[in-house]
């Protein structure tokens, strides 16, 4: 064969083999092309004018149809928790109306603990149902970045430190809202993944950890659940601001994904006109300094092609024609809040409470009508509202106090103290525009009344047989646009608890939190620890019913508790941008304030407070502290029932397995207790001798159980082998790491029951 032959041979090869490669990643095919011929039409019967006014914002939360063609406005809900009141057409100034009050769905962190894709697509048909009601188009959410960081404003929002885990998520809420006639706008997209200088930071990250951890829940969503709306995120990825990056929106998400609909912009995460709309941008808002009247220039100028315009139309009418508008005089017309979705949010609070710790004092007895403490301001805090961004004009919100009183009534006398002062919401210090001597000021007196306050709860507790503390964060310590400093519990909890630990052992601490808190001092002084989250419009019903034993806790941790902050793996490598924390892009906007929010980075200093270097890399939650050998307080996936369960005879269907194949994990499971309950065993992947570095273990299947009292099942789960390939960085593709592997099965990732050996051959 001649050198020139054989070189073509080569050539002809690896091209069909990257198109195969190619054809492999886009099997996907969105439903949205369906309408592509009828919408030819319509783009033909538009004018430039017409065509670009469809790319921003006409009102706070909609963008421009085309009135005289019959093309309704966008509606935009925001969600991901609830969808939010009427707002000013160009302010966000309430309209005070009085039948806009939502469900309060619980938040994200607590949709992951219920390890329930099924729990997720109700939760999402909830969603939808109470957006069309309000005449609304798109659901902002789910939002489903991963939680890299302990202390991340917005980790109460996001689902879990576990790309598998938020993937079977993420596909089960879309699936929910989409089936009811909302489409999902997933965000956002992507590695928004710290609220500290969200607006101007660049995350600097390896095209591995991109692809293996950061972006699965997008692509499954995308190609399992054919999102129809993805949200670009305010911050840079290597270099480019996610609005305009050309490698995450067009390459990634559209060539690669077969993503179909439209993409629409963070509230003012907009930089430019020419790179935004060509690199795959459709939406600017809320309104369109870029996309508007910049936009119709460049083309009229020739730089930006009137085709580039056409495609950006086209992928939003995708979605119009998929998503029916509600007519107007169908929208508003009941309240927002159902019986029905309100059901929902008790389902997925019920199932999402986790019991960290039980030294037998749970469930609570009340045969001798004790006298029971409840201690702590979270006990009559509502968690609808209270932070920067995403809240709930909610219809009601019932909370631990008043479900603990309803579940209870006469069974038991409940005394309640306030026990220490809440932190609220204070704009001037979160951004450090409050002066030092009003700090001081502000401090003082809050020491003076946290000092009588818990005087008074101390006092409380020497008359009770048993104390419900029910502390944690609340929705002003985490909020958007803000990270927390650290994770130990505000207000000095901790401080609080040992007191009141000295004059009674018997606590029962309940943390309403959405995030890490540091339990050094909480766990050992707690006969009980429970993890109870922003918890939705039933959070106080459900609780009460886990805390009287109505309902066996059944939880999971969709993040690690680490032993402390400095532990976690951004911290302890100290690659958590530390710096001078800037105005917030968002809060710029509410404030409508012309503050510095975009930002330019300086140079490859590691301190600079632009740069955020994910160097820990694919080692993000339990990765780390499993590779590590760092102990935890409680491991990733952890969580205790009032039953127990035991595991045993683990199989598989095969010993080997090529590249194609899928592994049937089967093993048994019987509940041996004494009540009904829910279990989620676990099963993780550790490669055996790989040939490139892995993670020691990572999380590949799992499956909520429900078993009553002696009955047993065999747990059967699959997992593709194509799941457990890696990014070649030097390809660009996925390829097999044929290797042995141990299956571990567990109820958590630091509880591992069963162990078997099988080969990738």
């Amino acid at each position: 064969m001649s050198y020139r032959l054989l070189t073509a041979v080569i050539l002809t090869f690896l091209f069909f083999g990257c198109i195969q490669q190619s054809k492999k990643e886009k099997s996907f095919t969105s439903s949205l092309l369906q309408y592509d011929a009828e919408i030819d039409g319509l783009i033909k019967q538009m004018n430039l004018e017409e065509k670009v006014n469809m790319l921003h914002g006409n009102t706070m939360f909609s963008s421009a149809g085309v009135e005289r063609l019959g093309i309704a406005d966008m509606k935009y809900a925001d969600g991901p928790f609830g969808i939010r009141e009427e707002l000013q057409p160009h302010s966000w100034a309430p309209l005070g109306w009085t039948n806009d009050s939502a469900t309060f769905f619980p938040t994200g962190s607590a949709l992951a603990a219920t390890w329930s894709p099924e729990i997720a697509y109700k939760f999402g048909t909830g969603m939808a149902r109470e957006a069309r009601i309000r005449g609304k188009d798109m659901i902002l959410g789910p939002a489903i970045n991963i939680q890299r960081i302990p202390t991340g404003g917005r980790t109460y929002e996001y689902l879990s430190e576990d790309p598998y885990l938020s993937s079977r998520l993420s596909v089960g809420y879309s699936h929910g809202v989409q089936d009811n006639d909302a489409a999902v706008c997933l965000k956002h997209f992507a590695l928004n993944n710290q609220e500290n200088n969200r607006g101007t930071v660049d995350v600097i990250v390896d095209e591995r950890t991109m692809r293996e951890i950061y972006l699965p829940p997008f692509k499954a969503a995308v190609q399992e659940a054919d999102a129809y709306g993805v949200m670009s995120a305010y911050n840079k990825v290597n270099g480019w601001w996610c609005a305009e990056n050309d490698m995450l929106l067009n390459k990634i998400l559209r060539d690669e994904w077969g993503f179909a609909g439209l993409v629409v912009s963070d509230w003012g995460g907009t930089h430019s006109t020419v790179e935004s709309v060509e690199h795959g941008l459709n939406v600017e808002m809320p309104e369109g300094t870029y996309l508007g009247q910049a936009l119709l220039d460049s083309v009229k100028a020739g730089a930006v092609s009137e085709d580039v315009i056409n495609q950006r139309v086209l992928e939003i009418l995708r979605v119009r024609k998929a998503i029916k508008p509600v007519p107007e005089d169908e929208a508003n017309q009941i309240m927002t809040s159902q019986p029905a979705q309100q059901k929902i949010a008790y389902e997925v609070a019920t199932k999402s409470i986790v019991l960290l710790k039980n030294d037998g004092i749970l469930p609570i007895k009340t045969e001798n009508k004790p006298v029971i403490a409840v201690i702590g301001d979270n006990a009559v805090r509502g968690m609808a509202t209270g932070g920067i961004g995403a809240g709930v004009k909610t219809l009601y919100e019932v909370s631990p106090l008043e479900g603990l009183k309803s579940r209870i009534g006469d069974q038991a006398e409940l005394i309640y103290a306030q026990g220490y002062v809440p932190v609220l919401l204070d704009y001037a210090r979160i951004f450090g525009n409050k002066p030092q001597e009003e700090v001081d000021k502000e401090e003082r007196e809050k020491a003076i009344l946290n000092k009588k306050l818990n005087a008074e709860a101390v006092a409380v507790a020497k008359k009770a047989e048993m104390v419900l503390f029910i502390g944690g964060d609340n929705r002003a310590v985490e909020t958007e646009a803000n990270d927390r400093e650290n994770i130990f519990l505000p207000s000095d909890q901790d401080g609080l608890i040992q007191k009141i630990a000295a004059v009674n052992p018997n606590i029962i601490t309940v943390l309403v939190s959405g995030a890490p808190n540091d339990l050094n001092v909480v766990q050992p002084n707690s006969k009980a620890l429970v993890l109870s989250w922003f918890n939705g419009s039933e959070g106080g019903n459900a609780l009460a019913d886990i805390l009287v034993g109505n309902i066996s806790p059944s939880g999971r941790l969709p993040f690690t508790l680490p032993k402390k902050l400095e532990d976690s793996p951004a911290y302890a490598l100290d690659n958590y941008p530390r710096g001078q924390k800037k105005g917030d892009v968002f809060v710029g906007l509410v404030e409508e304030t012309d503050s510095d929010i975009t930002g330019e980075n300086t140079g490859d200093n590691k301190n600079d407070p632009n740069k955020g270097y994910y160097s820990e890399d694919m080692l993000v939650g339990y990765r780390w502290f499993d590779t590590k050998q760092i102990p935890v307080m409680y491991p990733f996936g952890h969580g205790l029932t009032y039953s127990i369960f035991e595991y045993s005879a683990l199989n598989t269907d095969q010993e080997e397995y090529g590249a194609d194949d899928k592994i049937t994990v089967s093993f048994n499971l019987k509940n041996s207790g004494s009540v009904a309950a829910d279990e989620v065993p676990q099963v993780y992947i550790h490669r055996i001798n790989p040939s490139v570095e892995w993670p020691f273990k990572e999380l590949k299947a799992f499956s909520r159980t429900a078993l009553n009292q002696g009955e047993a099942k065999t747990i059967s789960l699959e997992i593709p082998v194509q799941s457990l390939r890696y990014w070649n960085e030097e390809t660009h593709s996925w390829e097999d790491d044929l290797c042995d592997i141990e299956l571990l099965v567990g109820a958590s990732a630091g509880d591992i029951k069963l162990t078997k050996k099988v080969s990738l051959k």
